[in-house]
């Protein structure tokens, strides 16, 4: 059930700002679903929450690699990237169940591959081009 909407529009260099403004719902929600289509800016806005949190390591999509993990001073971040997936079943079977069960903070881009893993406490953050350099961030909590 969604109670709050979160509704913004933003260019690059609004992303510090935008990445702090999502700091707070982040904590209270853990696991954080990135919608939108190809180029929409999830990567990137993930890119500049963890800038903010002061991850050291080199923050890129997981494309390959299904999963990322960072160190941060609030634990492990993970950074999913679940386009690969074929179904629920590959994703179970490499973990991503367990990961979302530890607790950490979990940032999933493509979460649509397998939406049955999601909690209903999911923080919903749906971006999509508005122009090439503008772009529109609804969050549902």
């Amino acid at each position: 059930m969604v109670n709050n909407i979160l509704e913004l529009e933003f260019t690059l260099t609004d992303l510090p700002r935008i990445a702090q403004t999502l700091l707070s719902y982040i904590h209270q929600h853990k696991i954080i679903a990135f919608h939108g289509e190809m180029g929409a800016g999830k990567t990137t806005l993930i890119k500049a929450i963890c800038k903010i949190i002061n991850i050291q390591e080199n923050v890129n999509s997981p494309t390959f690699s299904i999963i990322n993990e960072y160190k941060s001073q609030y634990g492990s971040i993970f950074h999913m990237d679940w386009y690969r997936l074929k179904d629920a079943e590959e994703a179970y079977n490499v973990g991503i169940e367990e990961i979302i069960d530890s607790g950490n903070i979990c940032l999933i881009e493509w979460p649509e591959r397998a939406p049955q893993l999601l909690p209903n406490t999911t923080l919903n953050i749906y971006l999509s081009v508005i122009s090439e350099n503008k772009r529109k961030l609804v969050c549902s909590f």
